[in-house]
């Protein structure tokens, strides 16, 4: 169950339209960066929001065997963010996952990046509530 959780937003991305509007366009950039990181992509499923002359963003989700990997995109805000998942049952996967970040943010192009990464699954991480984490 240990692995790293990467939550993401990528702002004032140059990227013109593709992905960032094309729900089939995004779907197949985030299954080939997952399998050239060596991530065992399971299923996948892309939806297009608004219609084919007024695209308003996608979003899409991709099963990995090593857990998920959730993007949403605004291109009127020029903005995607993103949830990638490894967990480390059979080996460390941060690199793999690391390497999808990298290549969405090639992709992209953002010019701000935020991101917070979460260590999952670690017993001896110590809870703070000042940062919404509870433990019961």
């Amino acid at each position: 169950m240990q692995g790293l959780h990467i939550l993401a937003e990528f702002h004032g991305c140059a990227c013109a339209g593709g992905p960032m509007e094309d729900a089939p366009e995004l779907g197949r950039l985030c299954e080939a960066a997952c399998t050239a990181a060596g991530l065992g992509v399971v299923g996948r499923l892309f939806h297009a929001f608004g219609t084919p002359d007024a695209p308003a963003g996608a979003t899409g989700a991709v099963v990995l065997a090593e857990s998920h990997l959730t993007v949403h995109t605004w291109p009127e805000l020029r903005a995607v963010t993103l949830d990638l998942y490894v967990c480390n049952f059979s080996r460390d996967n941060r690199a793999a996952a690391e390497a999808v970040y990298a290549a969405l943010a090639d992709a992209f192009r953002p010019a701000r990046t935020v991101r917070r990464d979460v260590a999952r699954g670690n017993p001896a991480v110590t809870p703070s509530p000042d940062a919404g984490i509870e433990v019961i």
